[in-house]
């Protein structure tokens, strides 16, 4: 089995990629889904970030306040490495234990990792795709779909690595800049790719 990781940057469409890929019949996990359910209600990894950030990070139920959370460390980068101490090994240790029960014989199975290359994980996988389009497009994208600041999408996107630097490092990369159409089309390429390659 091919262990590929799908990247990129924020707003560069890596969720609508990793879905083209569940529907031609890839086994798929999304980290930032592993990365909520680390940080779930009455979890070890929630009480770790109240015991570092305080309970103002709590909502009235008991769940994490991913605003005030976000507020928090994206203008800290320090604040930013504690959270992903706590988060990350975590993830990786989750996406570990999904790839352990994909099926024999699965040619492909992929793992949408956001933050792949800054946390150094891009040598377990044996592939990497990069989701890329162009900066402005990524802060357009995060202002429509998360109601942003522009100012605060920007911090957001700057917290992770340049996306032409992610694209440089890749053995695939999806451009999503133009149609749903064109990037589809670039899925399917890139997926008989890896099959033969597997």
């Amino acid at each position: 089995m091919l262990r590929v990781a799908l990247t990129g940057g924020i707003g560069t469409g890596k969720s609508y990629c990793l879905a083209r890929f569940a529907e031609l019949g890839v086994p798929v996990v999304d980290a930032d889904l592993l990365a909520r359910e680390a940080v779930a209600a009455g979890s070890p990894g929630l009480a770790e970030v109240v015991a570092r950030f305080g309970p103002d990070m709590l909502l009235p139920d008991g769940t994490l306040d991913r605003q005030a959370l976000g507020r928090v460390v994206f203008a800290d980068a320090g604040a930013r490495a504690q959270l992903e101490a706590i988060i990350h090994p975590e993830v990786y240790r989750r996406i570990r234990v999904w790839a352990a029960t994909v099926p024999p014989g699965t040619p492909v199975a992929m793992a949408d990792v956001p933050l792949l290359f800054e946390t150094g994980h891009q040598h377990d996988f044996d592939r990497v795709v990069v989701c890329a389009c162009a900066p402005s497009v990524q802060i357009s994208r995060v202002i429509a779909r998360d109601g942003l600041s522009e100012a605060d999408a920007r911090a957001r996107r700057d917290a992770q690595w340049p996306i032409e630097e992610k694209a440089a490092r890749a053995d695939y990369v999806i451009r999503t800049d133009t149609t749903f159409a064109d990037t589809g089309a670039q899925v399917r390429t890139i997926l008989e790719r890896l099959k033969v390659e597997g």
